[in-house]
């Protein structure tokens, strides 16, 4: 998945403000605690953020 995917994703999941926000503020347990923006920024695949996102935030299968 593209970065600018991942992007869009957060949007329509949480809103284009709420999702920076929440990317920057958020440690998730699926990413060793780390925020969505520090997970990134260490390289990991965006894919497998967008799991973890999905998983913690328990969202709808259409945002898969």
């Amino acid at each position: 998945m593209r970065l600018s995917d991942f992007w869009e994703r957060m949007a329509q999941a949480l809103g284009p403000a709420y999702a920076r926000s929440w990317a920057s503020d958020f440690r998730v347990a699926a990413l060793e605690g780390r925020t969505v923006d520090q997970a990134l920024a260490d390289g990991e695949d965006t894919q497998v953020v967008w799991r973890a996102v999905h998983q913690t935030l328990n969202l709808h299968p259409k945002f898969r």
